[in-house]
């Protein structure tokens, strides 16, 4: 458990915020400005703020009222920044020791082998890290901020100097953290695609205030905080079972609300996935559609209709027990009439899906 409760005054900004995260992956999300790099400083130390508390699993770290405010190094919390910050002159294995160097005596979170293991290094060992890649120095980072014996993580945006190959070479690692390594990791993310693939919580900031804070799930379906997202890629998350590869390159998976067909060449019958579905590519029809080229037709209950955002607005949908957001101009709600409890059908094109918007989930 993650306890954190804060007050700071800059010039023309203020932070207020509280918040209590489970284990897990936290991700603090929203626009630049919005207090998520005031909070992980304050977290780690280099920010002393005007007042709070702060506790990692029981322990308090700050407490400004009583006069604790531990320095950065006696708080056991690893920082991985969005620069490796390796030393040039160190091979990787040195590199990955040195973390080790300011561990607090007794058994870590993980091993060196495992860490090297978990993070693919072993063939990284002996090289200097000028000539590793964007993703390799990353996760040779986070193994270094593994085994310095952290209580807790914090992540500021690690993938954000990384393209797109990078970043898919590195989320799989950066799961198997989250489900391996059982500590709570404050992550900060200009990314709604990994917030939605890698949190277990999302807290989502604006103007040095909490707009939304829950699990993942719940806060990327709710429709009121859908436009922190940032319009396009605002879309709820939901799970479902890979039941078939069809000769034509297209998976069915099994949801709670019916089938979807999405290009997913490489999951086996049987896996897990948890599926991003983008608002804007969610379209409603009040009577089953015929002959269209939608392959994704689910029957779905309208739950919400969020604010009217400009033209726009999101809608939440009931598909079974899990939520759909649909992003509609508010001339086409108002054209069908949509209100809470009608059903309807949603319409996802296959081809909508992308890669990174498919997780497979242990």
């Amino acid at each position: 458990m993650l306890e954190i409760a804060l007050k700071h005054r800059f010039a023309g900004f203020t932070l207020d915020l509280a918040l209590n995260a489970p284990g897990g992956i936290t991700a603090l999300f929203g626009h630049s400005g919005a207090g998520k790099s005031t909070v992980v400083n304050a977290v780690s130390g280099l920010l002393r703020p005007d007042w709070g508390r702060i506790a990692v699993g029981g322990d308090v770290v700050l407490d400004t009222e009583a006069g604790i405010n531990l320095a950065p190094y006696r708080r056991r919390i690893g920082y991985v920044f969005q620069e490796a910050r390796l030393f040039p002159h160190l091979d990787v294995r040195a590199n990955l020791n040195y973390g080790a160097r300011f561990a607090a005596p007794g058994p870590g979170v993980i091993r060196f082998d495992r860490a090297v293991e978990m993070l693919g290094l072993g063939a990284l060992l002996n090289r200097r890290p000028g000539a590793l890649s964007g993703g390799e120095a990353a996760r040779v980072a986070l193994g270094r901020a593994l085994l310095s014996k952290p209580r807790m993580l914090l992540m500021d945006e690690p993938l954000a100097a990384l393209d797109s190959a990078r970043k898919a070479e590195i989320l799989p690692y950066f799961e198997t953290l989250r489900d391996e390594v059982k500590l709570p990791i404050l992550y900060v993310s200009h990314a709604p695609a990994e917030v939605a693939r890698l949190a277990s919580s999302v807290a989502l900031l604006e103007d040095g205030h909490l707009r939304a804070f829950g699990p993942a799930r719940d806060v990327l379906a709710d429709p009121g905080a859908a436009g922190g997202f940032g319009g396009r890629a605002a879309g709820a998350l939901i799970s479902g079972r890979v039941v078939a590869q069809d000769s034509d390159g297209l998976a069915r998976v099994e949801t709670a609300g019916g089938a979807i067909f999405l290009e997913a060449p490489s999951a086996p019958i049987g896996a897990q996935l948890g599926l991003q579905i983008h608002g804007a590519d969610v379209t409603l029809a009040l009577a089953r559609p015929e002959q269209v080229s939608a392959l994704n037709i689910l029957r779905v209950t309208v739950l919400a209709i969020g604010a009217p955002d400009g033209p726009s607005v999101f809608v939440q949908l009931a598909l079974g027990e899990e939520r759909l957001l649909a992003r509609l101009t508010t001339r086409s709600v108002a054209a069908l009439g949509l209100r809470a409890g009608l059903e309807c059908h949603a319409m996802i094109k296959a081809v909508s899906l992308a890669s990174q918007d498919v997780t497979q989930r242990a």
